[in-house]
């Protein structure tokens, strides 16, 4: 048990989410629990992870959790461990929502992505359709967050490019779409910076510069695709170009990559298969499955395209594979699913509660050892 490497996660204490501070000590080892000298809080060694309160083996939790993500039905689930089906659904809810609280924690920060390709899946439920939004960076196949809908509308696409301007920053960025003519009027609504002039009112909202949109429109007959043509609706061709070959991309306008990650999601989340029997009967079941995945693509899966040459002596040549995230620079090395089921995502920072009148200098104290 090391003290340093967690935090408290009482809500009322001014030390919450603050690692490395001193203010947490060892409680029980026998019981594995912490204890905050801040506030007098005791809590468990497995707060704020997947394995809280559960009392299966921890390797059992994960194998279970690995299968899921890897596309294994329930049911063989169910059969080669012998447990409920409950249980699974449970744990896969538990992983579902603690891989979203990672992504918004890590993958959800301001970096330079280049360019980026959106897509949508149709996918079948009990009585409906739903449509899956996504979008990948293409430098680094960062998987940068989905949303779900009933509707392939215009509140599904502005949904999915506000999680994209959660991880933008205001830099020369390529967007590569489909036909759908929401993703441009959804683009230039939310890729905005409010202009503050001190007036009264809601300020002026001014669009980012270096915001770059191309289309890839197919055409088919048949259900086969006969003809496909490529547009600019935004940006020159010459400031295009030097994007693609800035992001390695093959230097022509296209959404193959995005569409290679819509088949792994395809091949991994049951509900997803075409033509298939394994209807999700939720829609947050479809939302903790889609995190999941996602979040373990991201984090846990060497992708081939991202490897790196390494030379040495006599003519030798070795591969450093690396993830997502590794080459997104978020971390430095592959997560096990043990890490990411394990890692424990902080609260926001205190902030004191606001009261009338000038702030007493107990207040004053808390506030500038924790929240400076």
């Amino acid at each position: 048990m090391d003290p340093q490497t967690v935090f408290c996660h009482n809500s009322a204490c001014p030390a919450r989410g603050q690692v490395g501070k001193g203010n947490i000590g060892v409680h029980s080892r026998k019981e594995r629990r912490y204890k905050c000298h801040v506030c007098g809080t005791t809590f468990s060694e497995t707060k704020s992870t997947v394995f809280y309160r559960l009392r299966t083996a921890r390797d059992v939790v994960v194998l279970v959790v690995t299968l899921l993500a890897c596309g294994c039905p329930v049911q063989a689930i169910v059969v080669a461990f012998g447990l409920d089906e409950r249980t699974v659904l449970d744990w896969q809810a538990r992983a579902g929502q603690h891989c979203q609280g990672v992504h918004e924690h890590l993958v959800e920060q301001p970096r330079d992505l280049g360019q980026v390709q959106a897509d949508e899946i149709r996918a079948k439920i009990q009585g409906g359709i739903l449509w899956m939004a996504m979008a990948l960076q293409i430098q680094t196949r960062l998987w940068l967050g989905g949303v779900l809908s009933t509707a392939r509308d215009m509140h599904l696409i502005v949904t999915l490019m506000q999680k994209v301007h959660h991880s933008a920053l205001c830099r020369p960025l390529l967007f590569c779409v489909d036909g759908c003519a929401a993703y441009v009027r959804a683009i230039r609504r939310v890729f905005r910076e409010p202009i503050r002039t001190g007036k009264r009112g809601c300020p002026r909202l001014r669009p980012w510069d270096g915001i770059h949109i191309a289309q890839v429109v197919k055409q088919y007959a048949n259900k086969h695709v006969v003809a496909i043509s490529r547009r600019i609706v935004q940006g020159t061709q010459v400031q295009i170009d030097a994007l693609l070959q800035h992001t390695q991309s093959g230097g022509l306008i296209n959404t193959a990559y995005i569409e290679r990650l819509n088949a792994t999601f395809r091949s991994r989340i049951t509900a997803l298969i075409r033509r298939g029997r394994a209807l999700a009967r939720q829609t947050q079941t479809l939302h903790n499955a889609m995190y999941l995945v996602g979040t373990i693509y991201n984090f846990c899966t060497y992708h081939k395209s991202l490897r790196l040459p390494l030379y040495l002596p006599n003519d030798r040549r070795r591969w450093l594979r690396r993830t997502p995230a590794i080459a997104a620079g978020i971390t430095d090395h592959r997560w096990t699913v043990a890490e990411l089921l394990s890692f424990r995502v902080p609260p926001p920072p205190w902030r004191p509660p606001k009261r009338r009148g000038r702030p007493s200098n107990a207040i004053k104290s808390l506030v500038a050892q924790w929240c400076s």
